[in-house]
């Protein structure tokens, strides 16, 4: 099963993990405050992040990328698929469960 490793700022952060599990594409988002230094056009940033650890499905993650990068603000957002090897089968069932086939559950 995988999980979505999703960067975004913090001020959208809560409505992104919270439209995830709303539409039925994740289980769980955990949110962890970051600071990030990255490149882009050219110049080194520093700013203020939130990482998302969205835990879906196989059958979801596809679909939790493409509404994550329809709603988050950036224009190229950090969206990155962990597959775990191993998970324990109550939180994996847990998982499948409150995510389901179609989301809808």
């Amino acid at each position: 099963m995988p999980t979505a490793f999703i960067t975004a700022p913090p001020d959208t952060a809560s409505d992104l993990a919270r439209t995830l599990v709303d539409d039925g594409l994740a289980a769980c988002v955990n949110r962890v405050d970051c600071t990030s230094v990255y490149r882009w056009d050219g110049d080194v940033h520093e700013d203020d992040e939130v990482i998302l650890l969205a835990k879906t499905t196989d059958a979801r993650y596809a679909v939790l990328a493409d509404r994550v990068d329809e709603l988050h603000p950036y224009e190229v957002p950090c969206i990155e698929r962990f597959d775990e090897t191993a998970v324990t089968e109550n939180f994996g069932d847990w998982r499948a469960d409150a995510v389901g086939s179609d989301g809808a559950e």
